[in-house]
């Protein structure tokens, strides 16, 4: 019997649905391109709230731009063009009327590698609230500055010093800075690009312990290059291969039976 594969990866991208559940964040047939460049081809993948999905698979395969279709930041490159839907909660993200920083505090962001603000450690986590009127007295302020570098689990390594500057701090405190700073807001989603590729493994550890502890209040998806970490901190796992969705399920069923020949080769560390 023939199979279509474009139905297979549909019912895979709807898999979550099927236990009841409805996805947060919902991509239908994405296609970007970068001028003339096919990043992305009908992409479409359910990200199912509280949990964590990883985007896995070779340098180069679009990966991070399937992130940033979430919060709309390819939009940032010179003559990009995306098609399709993405929707928050069934909200349009991409509607002509959608406010795209109110977007951006819903969906935050923490890149590859630390950029803390040149500001003091309290300023940089202080920065969001203040633009977005979140804090109504300098106490408000402070109480949010403080309850973001706990959930990071950064307060008690800096709560004497909160004047210095956010980049005096490690790599990894600084990461974790980061983090605290994107939660700030009270987003609803954290978008993670590699955000360990930078980091020595005892950072990287404290990172995905984080990670572990956030998704309880935040739903999460992260870029990696590494598998390990993958099947680490993910409860579901899409593999993104040439632009294209490989393969997308449980993180459990991924790795230790992978439906798609690709995959398997990938996870098996055939190519990369």
């Amino acid at each position: 019997m023939n199979v279509d594969p474009s139905n297979a990866l549909m019912r895979d991208a709807e898999a979550a649905s099927a236990e009841g559940i409805p996805p947060k964040m919902v991509a239908r047939s994405v296609n970007v391109h970068y001028g003339a460049t096919h990043a992305l081809k009908d992409v479409s993948l359910d990200i199912q709230g509280y949990e964590v999905t990883a985007l896995i698979g070779p340098s180069g395969c679009g990966k991070s731009t399937v992130l940033r279709c979430f919060n709309r930041m390819n939009e940032m490159f010179e003559n990009t063009q995306t098609s399709g839907q993405v929707t928050i909660d069934g909200m349009d993200i991409y509607a002509r009327d959608i406010d795209v920083v109110a977007l951006r505090a819903r969906v935050g962001m923490v890149f590859q590698r630390p950029n803390p603000f040149p500001k003091s450690i309290f300023d940089n986590i202080a920065y969001g609230p203040r633009i977005h009127g979140l804090a109504e007295t300098k106490e408000d302020l402070e109480q949010i500055v403080e309850a973001s570098l706990q959930r990071a689990g950064l307060w008690d390594e800096v709560k004497d010093r909160l004047k210095q500057s956010g980049t005096a701090l490690s790599d990894g405190q600084q990461q974790r800075l980061c983090i605290a700073r994107a939660i700030a807001v009270q987003p609803e989603v954290i978008l993670m690009d590699e955000p360990c590729s930078a980091l020595d493994p005892i950072a990287t550890g404290k990172i995905e312990e984080l990670i572990e502890e956030l998704r309880t209040g935040f739903t999460i998806v992260i870029v990696t290059h590494s598998m390990q970490q993958a099947a680490r901190v993910s409860q579901r796992t899409a593999f993104i291969s040439r632009g294209e969705l490989g393969e997308y399920g449980p993180t459990v069923e991924m790795f230790t039976k992978p439906r798609h020949e690709r995959t398997k080769d990938y996870i098996m560390g055939r190519y990369g």
